[in-house]
């Protein structure tokens, strides 16, 4: 398996420190906010890539933090009149709803910054005295000229970065590029005790105790959003490996931006939509499809034309899921493969194999539908020929087109939540068929009608009547 390392620029063949285990960091969201669409990309993606791994056999430990204190809660709560708890309190909620929705499974940890605190206050310390850290009026700054590879995830030295920078003619930071590791408290804002006063904590610092505290000193992966490699991503790096004397993580790897006309989504820039506002215009399965649809490195355009085609896509291997579960209750003739039958099982494993070989190559998700999209063309073809098939050739095309979407989350809708749907559309089909059998054709139509608001269409053909979502 070869993933693109953002640090040496290359696809690199993965070898975890600690054999057939791997351990991956990926930084959360700031809950002041329901996620938006370009957050949901990270999320998304790197759910992905953690189901891979388990589907090659690596046990994989995964952390995503929630950033609980920051400026931006700050605001929010002092604009509300709420305490900042409340405020993270409720958008950590409303994460883990969009998060369930978009079929994304919970992270092994899933901690808060706030959590954390001692350990930070710990390592702030250690820095200050190795001499990378010093405090000025109740304020730590990373010394950045104390690190030498300072800019190595960026590809740019630390000279050329304090020639770009802006200078603050009052600043109390020794360089410009300095970065802050505790902030001295300021009223209205939440503080924590420390050896340097009242204060809390500077973002980058949260992210490098969080990964110690459940990972170690060297992670296999760190990931996030392209727009995370620097400042944060370089200061994580830098505080890091000043701290503990080793790497920090062998591979960075960064989804790319998600824009509208081009530009990069973002709350600032007041150019987005949230996922919920999303999911209720076109499903929050169509939104996984959408983002799994690209190769995660590839800047993204969002339309609600190209959700519109993820969810006709989605539709099409709904529907060839339906059909074989209605032929395993309706159309099946035994229990033993023909001869012929059993041949066709054993060549679908080609579609394994690519998929396999595509999803090595930089877990290339577009690739990898493209295959699962050619399973199912050839199993549809051989089902729609085949007169009384048994119930293990049946079983087994299921099973292979399960086995690939599980690996991407795909079709988790029609796993996971309905089932309740299922048995209103059958208690409901039966209602109708019985109503026709008593010649009662107004019930009969009835019946069709409610179901067509359900948005459920149905067929009627020689082995009963079929249904599928409209």
């Amino acid at each position: 398996m070869r993933l693109f390392n953002t640090e040496t620029g290359q696809k690199e063949e993965l070898v975890p420190v600690e054999p057939g285990k791997v351990k991956m960091y990926a930084c959360g969201p700031t809950v002041y906010d329901y996620i938006h669409v370009g957050n949901a990309r990270p999320v998304i993606v790197f759910d992905v890539l953690r189901r891979y791994m388990e589907f090659r056999g690596y046990d994989v430990t995964f952390v995503q933090n929630f950033t609980d204190v920051d400026d931006k809660i700050i605001d929010r709560a002092n604009r509300e009149g709420v305490p900042c708890e409340e405020i993270t309190e409720r958008f950590i909620k409303e994460y883990f709803t969009d998060a369930q929705g978009l079929g994304v499974q919970p992270a092994t940890f899933h901690p808060r910054a706030t959590e954390h605190i001692g350990g930070m206050l710990e390592a702030i310390q250690t820095l200050i005295d190795k001499g990378c850290a010093y405090a000025v009026g109740g304020d730590v700054w990373f010394r950045t000229a104390a690190f030498k590879d300072y800019g190595k995830l960026s590809g740019q030295n630390l000279e050329d970065l304090q020639a770009g920078a802006r200078v603050d003619v009052n600043s109390v930071k020794e360089n410009p590029m300095d970065f802050a590791l505790w902030k001295s408290a300021k009223p209205g804002e939440p503080s924590w005790p420390s050896p340097w006063g009242e204060g809390r904590p500077g973002w980058h610092i949260e992210c490098t105790v969080m990964v110690n505290h459940y990972l170690g000193k060297t992670i296999d992966i760190h990931a996030g959003g392209q727009d995370l490699t620097f400042p944060h991503h370089e200061n994580e790096i830098a505080q890091s490996e000043a701290l503990n004397d080793c790497k920090f993580a062998n591979f960075w790897l960064h989804n790319g931006f998600l824009s509208i006309d081009n530009k990069k989504m973002s709350k600032s820039l007041g150019n987005f939509f949230t996922v919920r506002d999303a999911a209720n215009a076109y499903g929050y399965d169509a939104i996984r499809m959408f983002m799994l649809m690209s190769h995660y490195r590839n800047p993204l355009n969002y339309s609600g034309e190209i959700l519109v085609q993820a969810k006709a896509g989605l539709e099409r291997l709904y529907t060839a899921v339906e059909n074989l579960e209605f032929l395993l209750k309706n159309g099946c003739r035994g229990e033993l493969c023909s001869p012929a039958e059993q041949e066709f099982l054993n060549g679908l494993s080609v579609y394994k194999d690519r998929f396999i070989e595509v999803m090595d190559d930089d877990f290339n998700t577009a690739d990898g539908i493209a295959v699962i999209f050619e399973l199912v063309r050839e199993i549809n073809a051989a089902t729609a020929g085949a007169s009384d098939p048994s119930k293990p050739f049946v079983e087994g095309c299921l099973a292979a087109i399960r086995e690939l979407t599980d690996v991407l989350g795909l079709l988790y809708a029609q796993a996971d939540g309905e089932a309740d749907l299922d048995t209103k559309v059958e208690t409901l089909i039966e209602a109708r068929q019985q109503a026709r059998a008593n010649k009662n054709w107004a019930e009969a139509d009835r019946i069709r009608d409610e179901l067509k608001d359900m948005g459920i269409i149905l067929e009627d053909t020689p082995q009963g009547v079929k249904w599928k979502r409209g």
